[in-house]
């Protein structure tokens, strides 16, 4: 089976790599030159674990190509994956779909009969129907099928979740594509993956559906948080207890400073806007999102009031990607608290193992350092964004010594309750202290 993949994002390239391993003849497709350049050097576009080998391994064994060019791949494939990107509309609810209609209008010339057009970006319900009508419009006399196959991919672990995934969900509309893909994906069935057929429709709801669910929890578990800090209770307790239900699960449960990243924002806000538009608003959606947009706000003003007058402050901030194991900063909590501490004089020295290049865009005026204990050189204040495995081991005693101040604030809760206080910190978390500021001594 031949295989184009249109975009080479995060969703086309993992996809496209993991399809090659299959053993499937895979072509990625993008429209910039230079990730095309860098693909062709095996170097990939993004940080991903594991990403990057399986990319040169396929490609040296001739079964992963890039190419710029659609007429060049399309024509040969029997399957054309579209895994462009779905941005947010200017209003910032909807989904903007120019990307996904104008890749469906490049490859229209050159779908041979038969093929099919599989969707595997995060689209509306419905988008499949207006796609099939598009090409039958562009290409009256062309025999082929559109499939819905939504990713359930997550930044840090994408290989794994696509090689060992939960399920594969496929929207289909005929035998063809059901056929097809059945075949494509053959090698999960063989280790019992759980395979949904289901309609178009059903497919495009259930990622929404699926990821707005997940942002629920955190934005449960963090307003949680809060009334445990208003009573003294411990937040990990609490979703140690309520994570051993089989009925809720402990996945998602880990209070912090909000959900950001490239899909739970953008999803929430674009299902609940198109409930909206069919009159079948989502409360819960609705709360979700305006929760976590309230919890970025609030986290980044406890950071301020923790550092008492700004004046002559220093403040490390130690992550600034969304999540570990990515250069992902898109809607990351740490960027409201970037701004904060710039918009308040505060100096900023920053340090993240992957992001900062990412980051150093947005925030020319703070300091990027390629060292945690160089970050926190005179700070203040240290500021635990971003879980990464490398802050979890930090020599307290070394980091301490290096600070002005010795105040931690950590938002992430991956120390132990009492460990940094033992080495002399003034320590904050959430959900396990009450809220009161502490003020750092003038």
């Amino acid at each position: 089976m031949i295989i184009t993949i249109i975009g080479t994002g995060y969703v086309g390239i993992v996809t496209g790599a993991c399809l090659s391993e299959f053993g499937f003849d895979v072509t990625c497709v993008d429209n910039n030159p230079e990730k095309i350049a860098l693909l062709k050097n095996n170097v990939s576009p993004i940080y991903e674990p594991g990403l990057e080998q399986l990319i040169r391994s396929n490609a040296n064994m001739g079964r992963l190509h890039f190419e710029g060019d659609v007429s060049r791949c399309v024509p040969q494939s029997d399957v054309v994956f579209l895994a462009v990107g779905t941005p947010s509309a200017a209003n910032g609810e909807d989904v903007d779909l120019t990307y996904v209609f104008k890749a469906v209008e490049d490859i229209a010339p050159h779908l041979k009969n038969g093929a099919v057009v599989v969707i595997k970006c995060t689209v509306v319900p419905g988008t499949s129907q207006r796609i099939r009508n598009l090409i039958g419009k562009l290409r009256p006399d062309l025999d082929f099928s559109v499939v819905s196959n939504p990713e359930f991919l997550r930044e840090g672990s994408a290989i794994q979740d696509f090689m060992r995934p939960d399920r594969v969900v496929i929207g289909i509309h005929d035998e063809r594509g059901r056929n097809v893909t059945a075949q494509l994906y053959r090698p999960l069935s063989l280790q019992e993956t759980p395979i949904s057929f289901v309609s178009n429709v059903g497919a495009e709801l259930s990622k929404y559906a699926a990821n707005a669910f997940l942002a629920m929890k955190i934005s449960f578990i963090n307003e949680i948080a809060d009334l445990c800090e208003k009573v003294d209770g411990n937040i990990i307790e609490v979703s140690e207890i309520i994570g051993l239900d089989e009925r809720i699960g402990d996945k998602f449960l880990r209070a912090g400073p909000g959900f950001g990243g490239s899909c739970f924002p953008k999803d929430t806000r674009a299902l609940a806007a198109f409930a909206r538009s069919v009159n079948a608003p989502q409360a819960l959606v609705e709360a979700t999102i305006q929760v976590n947009e309230d919890r970025k706000i609030d986290m980044a003003a406890r950071v301020l009031a923790a550092i008492g007058n700004p004046t002559g402050k220093t403040v490390a901030v130690l992550g600034v990607a969304f999540k570990p194991d990515t250069d992902d900063i898109r809607e990351s909590p740490a960027l409201p608290v970037l701004d904060t501490l710039i918009k308040n004089g505060v100096k900023v020295r920053a340090f993240d193992p992957k992001a900062m290049e990412a980051a150093a865009v947005l925030y020319p005026d703070v300091v990027w350092v390629d060292d945690p204990y160089e970050a926190v050189i005179g700070a203040h204040a240290v500021v635990i964004m971003t879980e990464w495995n490398v802050l979890r081991a930090l020599e307290l005693d070394r980091l301490r010594d290096a600070m002005a101040y010795p105040l931690m604030i950590d938002l992430r809760n991956i120390h132990k309750r009492k460990e940094p206080t033992r080495h002399g910190f003034t320590y904050m978390s959430v959900g396990r202290d009450r809220a009161k500021p502490t003020s750092v001594a003038e």
